[in-house]
């Protein structure tokens, strides 16, 4: 099979299972949801999505960049030698140093966020609890 064939087949198969949701929910399991589309915050889940950005942000940082400086090097040798290969592995290099600085900074952003939601939503609760429990609504349900 050529490769046209077979971009063609990929696409065709890929359009095949195509589908949108305007405007609601499905009310049956399957494909594009389900359920009472209501939104279900489960502390646990969202700690541990927390810290897995986390820990990709700390690996990351320190993970992605150990080929910087032998990347470098060989561009420098290249360019050294009249290669253009050199020019273009330090373009690919700057490109992907921007990228994991993106990537690095989304990650950061994540856990960060998902952090302050837990926080807020545990302090609003309190707050509630609080509110509830020193007012006349509760004294009278006792």
């Amino acid at each position: 099979m050529s490769f046209d064939e077979e971009w063609s087949a990929a696409r065709t198969t890929a359009a095949a299972n195509v589908s949108m949701r305007l405007n609601h929910v499905p009310t049956e399991p399957g494909p594009g949801g389900g359920g009472n589309g209501d939104l279900e915050l489960n502390q646990d889940h969202i700690g541990e999505i927390g810290s897995e950005a986390y820990k990709l942000h700390t690996r990351l940082s320190t993970d992605g960049k150990h080929a910087a400086t032998a990347t470098a090097e060989a561009a420098a040798a290249l360019t050294r030698e009249n290669f253009a290969s050199g020019a273009a592995l330090l373009k690919v290099n700057t490109r992907w140093e921007s990228q994991l600085k993106t990537l690095v900074a989304a990650c950061a952003n994540i856990s960060n966020g998902l952090n302050y939601s837990l926080s807020s939503h545990n302090k609003d609760e309190q707050q509630l609890h609080a509110d509830f429990t020193s007012s006349k609504i509760d004294q009278l349900l006792k």
